[in-house]
């Protein structure tokens, strides 16, 4: 299971960074978002992926699963769904002032200052 997930882990890395070296302000946004998913699928593979065993230690249990990649991970997915929806409300407010998302008319002119 966990070759498979390192394969899946791998496809997502490499669409993050294709949507990344785009152009558009929206794909390099939807990239970030899919390279933070990456992240979150490696934080749980790295962790192991155990099945039937709770994650409690205080009731002396003979197998339990290891709670602080679950813990990363939660917050790892809190911190990604602030940074998306603060790049989705830059990208929304630079789109109605330029009139644009595309990141090389964005730059605007060498002598313009």
């Amino acid at each position: 299971m966990e070759i498979l997930m390192a394969f899946l882990i791998g496809i997502i890395f490499m669409s993050a960074t294709y949507l990344m070296l785009s152009k558009s302000l929206l794909r390099i946004i939807v990239g970030t978002g899919l390279l933070s998913h990456g992240v979150h699928l490696l934080l749980l593979t790295m962790g192991g992926l155990k099945t039937g065993a709770a994650p409690l230690l205080g009731q002396h249990a003979e197998a339990y699963t290891d709670p602080l990649p679950q813990a990363l991970i939660l917050t790892a997915i809190v911190i990604s769904f602030g940074i998306t929806a603060l790049f989705l409300v830059v990208a929304y407010r630079s789109y109605q002032e330029l009139g644009t998302d595309n990141m090389e008319l964005m730059r605007g002119k060498e002598g313009n200052e």
